[in-house]
């Protein structure tokens, strides 16, 4: 019997993420499928959404909307810090990730976005907010939980 996704099941993918001018920001195809547990949280629900009701063998892709991937950027999540608090000898440069510790000291990662002598903004947007991405399955096994 040939079991479709839904809840109670685990689904091994080979999967890939592309933004709309094509470049590939993630893919499975060239190295081991991915496996999750439906509905456990490693796959965003506007990705998962796409999966319910395929089986084995099938593929699809989807167009996904900012709202249903990542969001979209959040003003708030933009900060600004004083030079100062950086170490001298860091090269500072736009697009450089540097990690920070969130009030529960779990590793957070912010994005350098403009800098000068006095002051550093740090967005702390996902890297993939207020993109459309492409999302390609191709569904390797499902196995009912």
């Amino acid at each position: 019997m040939t079991i479709a996704i839904s809840e109670n099941t685990r689904v091994v993918l080979h999967f890939e993420l592309r933004l709309e001018d094509g470049a590939v920001v993630d893919s499975t195809f060239d190295k081991a499928p991915a496996n999750f547990e439906f509905g456990d949280g490693q796959l965003p629900e506007g990705f998962q959404s796409f999966l319910v009701g395929m089986k084995s063998g099938e593929r699809g892709e989807f167009q996904v909307l900012p709202e249903k991937a990542f969001g979209m950027p959040n003003p708030n999540n933009m900060q600004t810090f004083k030079r100062g608090d950086f170490p001298d000898d860091l090269e500072l440069s736009a697009g450089l990730v540097i990690s920070f510790a969130d009030a529960s000291q779990s590793e957070l990662p912010g994005v350098v976005s403009a800098f000068d002598d006095n002051e550093v903004t740090i967005d702390f947007n996902h890297p993939l907010a207020g993109k459309q991405l492409t999302f390609r399955v191709e569904i390797v096994d499902v196995q009912a939980l």
